[in-house]
């Protein structure tokens, strides 16, 4: 049947079913047994049935558009616009334009008269737009999963987070840290509730206290440096800082380098590098050398003091920049605003039942931050 356009009649008959109950099948509605449907999919995909996307429009009254909603600070963070653009590029090789959602949203039913379909990237549980945006009548795919109540189904992408910042964590482990610190993302969203998890479950299991403080979900590096100068200075031991918004890192260096500490080494008091100079807390002789933490005396060389490793959660420009450059988990968010949407052009082109969940993979990128080659 390749020498002609495969119909739905066509797989009906292959099938052995009826033409409704392959649109069925095919679009993951009506009452059709999962045998039934899975056996409908495989004819469809053996028989090469692609569905007439400008009929079905016609039949759907379809916009020809998807809307795309991103949290209310995504305008700042470079993460979402590489997700946006990502996003855009793939509807458009389906043939749909993407409409950019106000944060504060319009009323699902709505929406739905605009748009084809949706795609809602890290649904906070308490924004007050989202329930009705997944249940506005049209297919919705969410940017990770969405952990509030919902009335309908939603198919999702999603990342192991809890994976990404356990590899973060044993990293700076295994390169010597013993008292590491996570600032991690206030909210709702699958991401922030993930890390803040992870870090209290990380440090259970290996019998290790993380220093766990909570910032803005976008916090600023002005913030992470505020959060951090007062971190360390309260607790000297912490070893390492784990940095969880996107574009903040900048801000632990410069916390970091304001109290003296080196960044990239565990030398000095920091855990697993040898002592230079004179013990912390003790006052140095004139002529010596000055650890961090410690007013210098007149006559005396002020010096780094215990090494600190630092890594972040996301990467981009303010990561890679960085001096020195910081070890970040590489989420790929334009491949990631692709995948979102083309998970949504498969529902609605009946290539994916509306509750499919596709998972999108990330990169730990090792650099100078944690002592590691760039």
């Amino acid at each position: 049947m390749t020498s002609r356009t495969v119909t739905l009649l066509d797989v009906a008959r292959a099938a052995g079913v009826s033409k409704s109950t392959v649109s069925d099948a095919l679009q993951g509605s009506g009452r059709v047994a999962e045998a039934t449907r899975d056996r409908v999919r495989a004819v469809a995909e053996e028989l090469g049935y692609r569905p007439n996307s400008a009929a079905r429009r016609l039949r759907r009254a379809s916009t020809g558009a998807v809307g795309l909603h991103l949290p209310a600070t995504a305008t700042r963070l470079d993460y979402y616009m590489n997700l946006a653009f990502g996003a855009v590029e793939r509807a458009q090789e389906d043939g749909l334009d993407m409409v950019l959602l106000a944060p504060s949203g319009a009323a699902g039913g709505r929406i739905a008269s605009r748009v084809d379909g949706l795609l809602v990237i890290d649904p906070e549980a308490g924004d007050r737009t989202v329930p009705g945006l997944l249940d506005a009548g049209v297919p919705v795919v969410t940017g990770e999963r969405y952990l509030g109540p919902s009335a309908g189904p939603s198919a999702a992408v999603v990342c192991d987070n809890a994976a990404s910042l356990t590899a973060l964590l044993d990293h700076v482990t295994e390169r010597g840290a013993r008292r590491p610190a996570v600032l991690a993302p206030s909210g709702s969203s699958a991401w922030a509730t993930a890390l803040r998890a992870t870090a209290r479950s990380w440090g259970l299991a290996h019998g290790v206290e993380v220093a766990l403080r909570t910032v803005p979900f976008a916090a600023t590096p002005a913030e992470a440096e505020e959060t951090t100068r007062a971190l360390l200075t309260a607790d000297p031991a912490v070893d390492a800082v784990i940095c969880a918004p996107d574009g903040s890192a900048p801000g632990v260096l410069r916390a970091a380098t304001a109290l003296g500490r080196e960044v990239g080494t565990m030398g000095g008091d920091g855990g697993t590098g040898g002592s230079n100079g004179t013990d912390g807390g003790t006052p140095p002789e004139p002529g010596t050398i000055a650890r961090s933490g410690t007013p210098p005396e007149p006559g005396t060389i002020a010096r780094s003091g215990p090494g600190l490793l630092v890594a972040a959660c996301v990467d981009g420009p303010a990561t890679r920049g960085a001096e020195p450059p910081v070890t970040a988990v590489d989420l790929r968010p334009a491949a990631y605003g692709r995948a979102c949407a083309e998970l949504l052009c498969d529902i609605l082109a009946d290539r994916a039942a509306p509750d499919t969940v596709r998972r999108h993979a990330w990169s730990l990128e090792t650099r100078a931050s944690t002592g590691s080659p760039g």
